[in-house]
């Protein structure tokens, strides 16, 4: 059996420092004594510690920067997860650099691999993105943040959407829900994709399902859930809960009831998913799905330097925060 390859993570457990602690002390940079540092060596030695190619040729960069690729920070989900990751890469020694990935000019992967970065983490490449695949190609490390591919081949690290659906699913048949409605994501995206599928599974399982009539596809955009929940509640028969596929949209359907003078949550049930900061503010008071955007940012950065030191690629789901419940729910007619 070949024998695995000795990590910094492993040179870390056995100087009893973090991995951090490690990344300085090899690289003498400061923030660590002379007697950390020389445990480290001493630790890497005995455990004939040596850097992969790539992690060799990292380790001669003078930039310690790492690209975050994310959408333009108007959604407010961006913001509050490049800031965790930025700090994150700051107790490694790494500066973040934020490169938009807008739909009407996309990144490309030669902006990414010019010897610019260190490595690379990408918050909104779509589920058959080719740009991962050329990271690879091109040698540079990277990690996928909140994002999973079709046919994985890269580190990820994402929320477990799927059991998130499904809690929401649960969350409303307990509430006596029978006709439930839904402003899911794009089908290109994998965490709108997960989220509807644990949805209709959970539903499922109490014998109902979400009408093609009450189901709307739409960007992950407060515009979007606007006008979609607009469309789809000016009619009698509208469904008497709405899921929507994150807290953006979510926010636009609430504008959109309120435009309608439909009344959440007497006459109506909206449900957002991520807890975004404006969420909890007292006038959208809006029960969502938590996730925690630090501990997603902090695991992400552990596996890009894992990538960094030549690691093979790794897989992280982290489970949903549960329900927060505020104000946008209640039973049918309540």
């Amino acid at each position: 059996m070949a024998r695995r390859s000795v990590t910094s993570f492993d040179v870390a457990k056995k100087a009893g420092v973090s991995q951090p602690t490690v990344s300085r002390a090899l690289r003498n940079l400061p923030g660590t004594s002379p007697e950390t540092r020389e445990r480290v060596r001493t630790a890497a030695l005995e455990l004939d510690y040596i850097p992969s190619a790539s992690g060799r040729t990292l380790s001669t960069r003078t930039t310690q920067r790492v690209a975050i690729v994310a959408e333009a920070l108007t959604n407010p989900f961006y913001p509050e997860l490049v800031e965790p990751l930025r700090n994150a890469l700051g107790e490694y020694g790494y500066r973040a650099v934020l490169v938009a990935d807008r739909a009407d000019d996309p990144v490309t992967i030669d902006a990414l691999a010019d010897g610019s970065y260190d490595g690379v983490l990408l918050c909104t490449v779509t589920r058959r993105s080719t740009l991962p695949r050329d990271l690879t190609e091109r040698g540079v490390p990277h990690v996928l943040v909140n994002r999973i591919l079709d046919v994985p081949e890269s580190s990820s690290c994402s929320f477990d959407n799927l059991a998130g659906g499904r809690l929401v699913g649960e969350f409303l048949a307990g509430l006596g829900h029978q006709r439930i409605g839904a402003l899911h994501g794009t089908v290109d995206n994998s965490t709108a994709r997960d989220r509807a599928s644990g949805l209709r599974s959970s539903l499922r399982s109490h014998g109902l399902h979400v009408r093609r009539t009450d189901l709307r596809r739409v960007p992950f955009s407060y515009d979007a859930g606007h006008r979609a929940a607009l469309e789809f509640l000016d009619r009698p028969d509208r469904p008497s809960a709405v899921f929507c596929g994150n807290d953006v949209i979510a926010v636009g359907a609430l504008s959109a009831a309120k435009a309608l003078r439909i009344r959440v949550p007497e006459e109506l049930t909206i449900i957002g998913f991520d807890n975004i900061g404006a969420a909890g503010w007292g006038t959208v008071d809006l029960t969502t799905v938590h996730c925690d955007r630090d501990e997603l940012a902090r695991v992400s950065v552990e596996l890009l330097l894992r990538a960094i030191d030549g690691a093979e690629p790794e897989q992280h789901v982290i489970a949903p925060g549960g329900m927060v419940e505020r104000g946008t729910h209640g039973a049918p007619g309540c």
